[in-house]
């Protein structure tokens, strides 16, 4: 006899249909770009190309790496993105463990001075006013130092060290003689690497994706990171598509720079995303841990 009833087996049936219409939503945009990046426009843009590429063709790649500003975005990125995050975490990982014991004077004070910055922050103006008073303007600390902490960042560190990190070992670190500093990098740190792999995940990609900053505080192109790198590429090509357009008896130039800015617009997505899809499998086991943080109230 069958431990399932007929009702149990209709809904698993349901529920795989539903998991795999989710996962061909989320799949099929991503085959399409880099299908798109590497097949002819005309078949792109008529649907010819719905899935699978249509004659395959790399020139929009091939128009996206001759740029040698390309490479110089790619340095600044990974420049930006170690920096930050290292710099993120030298901050993140002692103030949240600090801040999730009991012992910390004025403790509730510290929280409610990080709890108003998520409700209230300078604005745009105020924020480049500092950044520009303190000398930053069109460096790299621009980019790394005015996001390197968040209030949310520290809430939810705070929040796994206290539901990961028990009294009774603590103090028995203590009684068998630890000092804060060895309890932190001994024994809090080794337990917490799936906290930590998402937290410098998190921050990565949004210094990986940085790209309002880059525009407001830097004007020298060597400093650029790739995504403004990216915008410039793109503008290019588009601008060059409507030269030929104006240009007198340009229809053969104005077709092959339409079909050139349309490839390498899907170029550019695949570009600056494949750093970040290469990262992700080797982090997954931790992100998958470290995302239900917080997720149980004891």
């Amino acid at each position: 006899m069958s431990k399932f009833s007929l009702s149990d087996k209709a809904f698993e049936r349901l529920n795989f249909i539903l998991v795999l219409m989710i996962t061909l939503i989320i799949i099929y945009p991503l085959i399409f770009v880099i299908s798109a990046s590497i097949s002819d426009p005309h078949a792109v843009n008529t649907g010819e190309m719905w899935l699978w590429p249509v004659d395959v063709t790399f020139d929009g790649f091939v128009r996206v790496f001759e740029n040698e500003a390309i490479w110089v975005g790619y340095r600044n990125t990974i420049l930006y993105t170690a920096i930050g995050v290292s710099l993120h975490l030298f901050i993140l990982l002692p103030a949240a463990y600090a801040l999730s014991r009991k012992e910390l004077m004025a403790k509730k004070t510290f929280l409610w001075i990080i709890l108003f910055t998520m409700l209230f922050n300078g604005g745009l103006i105020p924020t480049y006013l500092v950044v520009k008073n303190l000398g930053m303007v069109n460096t790299m600390w621009a980019i790394v130092i005015p996001g390197v902490i968040g209030a949310w960042s520290i809430l939810v560190a705070r929040t796994f060290f206290q539901q990961t990190i028990p009294d009774q070992l603590v103090e028995a670190s203590k009684i068998d003689g630890a000092s804060d500093l060895y309890l932190f990098f001994k024994v809090v740190l080794p337990l917490s690497l799936p906290m930590i792999a998402v937290m410098g995940l998190f921050h990565g990609v949004a210094l990986w994706n940085q790209y309002f900053n880059a525009l407001i505080y830097l004007s020298d192109e060597k400093l650029f990171p790739l995504q403004l790198i990216l915008r410039q590429i793109l503008i290019l090509n588009e601008t060059s598509a409507d030269s030929a357009a104006t240009a007198a008896g340009a229809a053969q130039s104005f077709a092959e720079q339409v079909k050139t800015a349309s490839l390498v617009k899907y170029a550019v997505i695949i570009i600056s995303s494949l750093p970040l899809l290469i990262v992700y499998p080797f982090l997954q086991r931790f992100f998958v841990k470290g995302v239900l943080i917080g997720s149980v109230k004891e």
